[in-house]
């Protein structure tokens, strides 16, 4: 039998890059300060880079499956030039106002068991790393440890705070992989 992985399950729209509602255009993709930094620093550490994220605006009409590809291209090709290789993307195209119910949207965890079943992670060695409630809430569904950094929509997510209380809070994504670099996440 195969050795079991752990992975970094991370959220794309402001986790990884700006935060830009239904980012529809390549060219407005943009990391944020320290993102590429804290992906290489996780990959150095052995994880499996995974973005898992909602694209409503396929089902809403707002883009195209070939346009997300265009952006998820951009990302990897700098990424690629970093030396840093994406493990895989998972997205759930799907809005239940618009596609119906699924099992692929967060917080359901669909996505994280595709990606478990696909690479053999042991997921309660794995993280979630997301900017809302959402996300922290996908990743306790699946049995991940949870981060919530402050970027994106975090800030305000993190009022919300209630049922739904994520393992640990970080500022930002290089600000998680340095801490656990350093082993402080025990």
């Amino acid at each position: 039998m195969k050795d079991k992985n752990k992975a970094i399950f991370l959220d794309r729209d402001g986790v990884i890059n700006k935060e830009v509602s239904y980012l529809s255009d390549p060219d407005k993709f943009v990391f944020l300060d320290g993102s590429i930094e804290a992906l290489k620093i996780l990959k150095d550490l052995g994880y499996l880079l995974i973005v898992i994220t909602n694209q409503a605006g396929i089902a809403r009409g707002l883009f195209t499956e070939e346009t997300l590809s265009k952006i998820h291209e951009k990302m990897k090709r700098i990424l690629n030039e970093n030396n840093i290789i994406l493990n895989d993307i998972f997205y759930c195209p799907h809005h239940p106002k618009f596609t119906g119910s699924c099992d692929c949207r967060k917080p359901k965890p669909g996505m994280i068991i595709s990606a478990r079943e696909k690479y053999n992670i042991t997921l309660n060695e794995s993280y979630m790393v997301g900017d809302t409630l959402g996300d922290i809430e996908t990743g306790f569904n699946a049995k991940c440890k949870t981060i919530l950094v402050m970027t994106g929509y975090g800030k305000e997510e993190k009022r919300k705070i209630d049922k739904v209380k994520p393992d640990f809070i970080f500022n930002n994504l290089l600000e998680f992989a340095k801490n656990l670099k350093l082993n402080l996440l025990l």
